[in-house]
């Protein structure tokens, strides 16, 4: 109650700030900007935006985008099924997935499943390295992943159509459309992903079982600018997919896996002197049923709704310096087979400041604090700058104090759950070099992360399972990316790599993690002639350990996957292009968790009509 208090006084005083602060000067709103705080307040950080081309050259779902264009390791048992990742090491509740500014991560578990994400639906995708949690709050410890709609005022109405058909039966079918007319912005998207998913083992190991998948996703915005100071928005997204977990051995009992998601978030904008204000109202609902026999009708089942009032306002001193305050109240219901009904309620109150005192040098700062029952909050801080010595070399630094907190599952699972866990908390710093030249861009980043109080679910006498704040887990390593592209008369190539190296050591053990490779990069080639355009990729993952004792019998060996695409633009207006892709084109045996094969060589061809 005392927290609830505090938040409407806060607020009551910030929108007084406000109207103090209106002249009859007005900035007109021209257009919905993306993720705001992921633009202003990155100074020390590098951000990758993954180009629509790419987005069109993969398999759809989330997974495949980001292991193929980015340092992030991902855990697959099985094509489509659940997927988690280890970003610079650490842990999948370690990355915080955010939808158009909001984080996104489970209540119940903590982490997100990118393999419940359809990549076709989403208009813009942005990862950042390194901790967030100052601003995007639980999770953002090995960096955070950006799923935004884009919304424009500019006039337009643009249709996409896209449609898959592959090895196993796949389908991949996805529709958008964006239009815009006066004050109106709306942008549409909807997306079908399905399979079979029998394909073969390796060296006659058999046939995945079981492994069959579909999903659909439905995204929609639309943005209503009533005046020249003010715009309201209205998002929403809606996942919906069932998996039949894919066998181990023949003899293991058929299982599926039915989950869904409905997120809505209602925002308005107003601008008005050096004043910005943003309030967004959310509500965020996900729920998944598991059948351990695909016979039978019961099942286990969890459930968690999030309604959360945010509020941000931002004063521009100058061009050259502003200040945000962002006041947030987060109340979560959850309820489960096994989890009972529990609920909590997060206040949280962020200060910023970002300032660029020169032409040549910016710096940020922010802090954090959160006000709960259910946990002693840490105060959490960033400081970052960025210095540019010459139009070749840029160098930036960034230090942080991060946190994630124990999950609905940590807390209140049926007689294991342990109320009084503490937030893991990290202690971080980074160092990064920014080269440009010419059409060569690369980025050279150093950083270490020292996890404190990280919880384990270990057993205890009786054989039962409980969380505790139980390990310390320093990781650290560099992270590298190149860009190149290049006009050459009618041709246009663009190259795209990565490379990270990646120590992740228990310190009680002196062990690396498991599932964290000491090496992964990418690389993508692609060329345009006239209306042909070629495409390769390349993932390489280095061997990993699956024992926390790193015994190297039980490794999973390194491997390289290279895919293939070509397509052809034709039509009056060059609204058709037809393509085909060989996924894994030589047919390489690899898994990413141990006993769970992925596909050999498999196949696809595609047809995009835009008009």
């Amino acid at each position: 109650m005392k927290s609830k208090k505090i938040y409407i006084l806060v607020l009551f005083l910030l929108y007084v700030l406000q109207g103090l602060g209106q002249k009859d000067s007005v900035n007109v709103l021209e257009e919905v900007v993306i993720d705001a705080k992921l633009k202003d307040f990155s100074t020390g950080q590098t951000i990758i935006t993954i180009p629509d081309s790419l987005k069109r050259g993969t398999r759809p779902l989330l997974t495949s985008l980001l292991n193929y264009n980015s340092p992030i390791y991902f855990k697959e048992n099985g094509l489509g099924m659940v997927s988690s990742p280890s970003f610079r090491g650490t842990a999948a509740s370690h990355t915080a997935v955010l939808w158009n500014g909001i984080n996104v991560n489970s209540q119940l578990n903590g982490q997100t499943d990118f393999n419940t994400i359809n990549a076709g639906a989403y208009d813009q995708i942005s990862i950042r390295g390194g901790g967030g949690s100052v601003v995007y709050g639980t999770g953002a410890i090995g960096g955070t992943v950006h799923l935004n709609t884009r919304l424009s005022f500019k006039e337009k109405l643009e249709n996409e159509l896209y449609v898959g058909y592959g090895s196993y039966n796949s389908l991949d079918a996805r529709y958008s459309v964006k239009a815009a007319r006066g004050n109106w912005s709306v942008s549409l998207s909807g997306a079908h992903n399905s399979s079979d998913n029998d394909y073969l083992y390796p060296n006659d190991r058999g046939e995945n079982m079981n492994g069959q998948f579909y999903n659909n996703t439905f995204n929609l915005g639309v943005a209503y600018r009533m005046d020249p100071t003010n715009i309201f928005r209205l998002y929403s997204g809606i996942f919906s997919g069932e998996r039949h977990l894919s066998l181990v051995r023949p003899s293991e009992t058929r299982t599926k896996y039915q989950d869904a998601h409905m997120r809505y978030l209602l925002e308005w904008e107003n601008k008005m002197s050096a004043f910005t204000s943003l309030l967004k109202m959310a509500y965020l609902k996900e729920k998944y049923e598991y059948y351990s026999d695909i016979a039978s009708d019961n099942s286990l089942f969890g459930d968690a709704e999030n309604f959360i009032l945010k509020y941000d306002l931002t004063y521009s001193v100058s061009e050259k310096m502003q200040f945000s305050t962002v006041l947030s109240n987060t109340n979560t219901k959850g309820k489960g087979s096994n989890l009972g009904e529990n609920s909590r309620n997060i206040f949280s109150v962020v200060m910023l400041m970002k300032h660029r005192p020169t032409e040549k040098f910016s710096y940020e700062s922010g802090i954090r604090k959160e006000v709960t029952g259910n946990y002693e909050s840490p105060i959490l801080f960033s400081s970052s700058g960025i210095y540019r010595f010459s139009d070749l070399y840029r160098l930036k630094v960034n230090a942080s104090r991060n946190f994630r907190i124990p999950t609905y599952n940590d807390l209140y699972w049926t007689s294991a759950g342990r109320p009084g866990l503490k937030p893991e908390t990290s202690w971080q710093g980074e160092i990064g070099n920014e080269f440009k030249w010419r059409q060569l861009e690369l980025n050279l980043t150093g950083y270490y992360i020292a996890i404190k109080d990280m919880i384990r679910w270990l057993p205890e006498s009786g054989g039962v399972w409980r969380p505790r704040n139980e390990d310390e887990v320093h990781t650290y390593g560099t992270e590298a990316y190149l860009q190149w592209e290049k006009g050459l008369g009618e041709t246009q190539v663009a190259l795209r790599g990565s490379y990270s190296f990646t120590i992740s050591e228990n310190q009680q053990t002196g062990k690396q993690l498991i599932y964290v490779p000491f090496h992964k990069a990418t690389f993508m080639g692609q060329g345009n002639f006239k209306s042909w355009e070629i495409e390769y990729q390349l993932l390489y993952n280095g061997e990993v350990f699956t024992r926390s004792d790193n015994n190297s019998r039980y490794n999973l060996n390194s491997y390289m996957v290279s895919n293939i695409g070509a397509s052809y633009t034709f039509g009056k207006n060059d609204n058709y292009q037809l393509g085909g892709r060989v996924q894994n084109v030589f047919n390489t045996a690899y898994e990413s968790v141990e006993n769970r094969w992925m596909p050999g060589r498999n196949f696809n061809i595609n047809l995009t009509f835009t008009f």
